[in-house]
């Protein structure tokens, strides 16, 4: 052993004659400056936001709402009710709601 340590790469890279042969200046386009200032999770959202992306549980809560607007009967509450429970277990738990009923549609309108 002429070396201290086992550079597994370097021995690839050397192996295919590629060692010394990284020549990068001026390769590519730079990095926006907002994009070096977020962090990996924020870019993520932008770029998700950008594409339409909506996460399951916003896009349930959206069907939720236009179901609670057009409520008519004690059987559209139990449909509602079932995908309110599902919207709680998918969504951010400071974005949960209660359940509603048939009396309360009025109040659930303005919550939706």
């Amino acid at each position: 052993m002429d070396r201290k340590y086992n550079d597994l790469i370097g021995d690839i890279l050397e192996g295919a004659g590629e060692k010394d042969n990284f020549n990068y200046k001026g390769k590519g386009k730079p990095l926006p400056k907002e994009y070096i200032e977020r962090d990996i999770f924020q870019n993520f959202q932008k770029i998700a936001k950008d594409a339409g992306f909506l996460p399951p549980w916003l896009e349930l809560q959206k069907e939720i709402s236009a179901l609670v607007h057009s409520c008519k009967t004690e059987k559209d509450v139990s449909i509602i009710n079932k995908k309110i429970k599902k919207y709680n277990s998918i969504c951010p738990v400071q974005m949960q709601k209660y359940l509603i009923s048939l009396d309360g549609i009025e109040k659930a309108k303005e919550v939706w």
